[in-house]
């Protein structure tokens, strides 16, 4: 589905307010992933659960999740709750409160997964991958030049 963009000068451009093309870029990546997650009944803040827990099994607790996940989240949503609904599902069980997926819970991450990765697929039509890292590096900067972190997450 390769959507044709009206040309324009490097002057029309370069006077573009980076924010508000930002806020639509972030409202629009955001918005189809997070459709495609609620298709699964899921939140951002599970997927991110999922993932880490599935990277490091028996690493992770609530508080250290709650701890590395909560600069990510912006919809105010209860951490506790996202843990305590993967647990009531049969994904994610608690050992002396480390976490671990269930089969079910991995399951599930594939699934929501492969709808992201369909996402992300939809998002590179026709953007070059060394386009897409100069974006990248351009925001990274931008961050960083407004006292914002510009490094990678962990």
């Amino acid at each position: 589905m390769s959507v044709t963009l009206k040309e324009y000068s490097q002057e029309e451009l370069a006077a573009q307010p980076i924010g508000s093309w930002t806020g639509e870029a972030y409202r629009h990546v955001v918005g189809a992933l997070r459709a495609q997650l609620a298709v699964e009944g899921l939140t951002q803040p599970h997927w991110w659960t999922l993932n880490h827990v599935a990277g490091e099994p028996g690493r992770w607790t609530r508080a250290t999740l709650i701890e590395r996940l909560a600069k990510y989240e912006d919809l105010g949503i209860d951490f506790d709750g996202v843990f305590d609904d993967l647990v009531a599902r049969g994904w994610l069980t608690e050992d002396a409160g480390l976490m671990t997926l269930t089969e079910a819970g991995e399951d599930g991450r594939l699934r929501a997964r492969e709808r992201n990765a369909r996402v992300h697929r939809q998002m590179h039509e026709g953007v070059d991958t060394a386009d897409f890292v100069t974006t990248v590096n351009v925001l990274r900067r931008m961050v960083a030049n407004l006292g914002g972190d510009g490094n990678l997450p962990d």
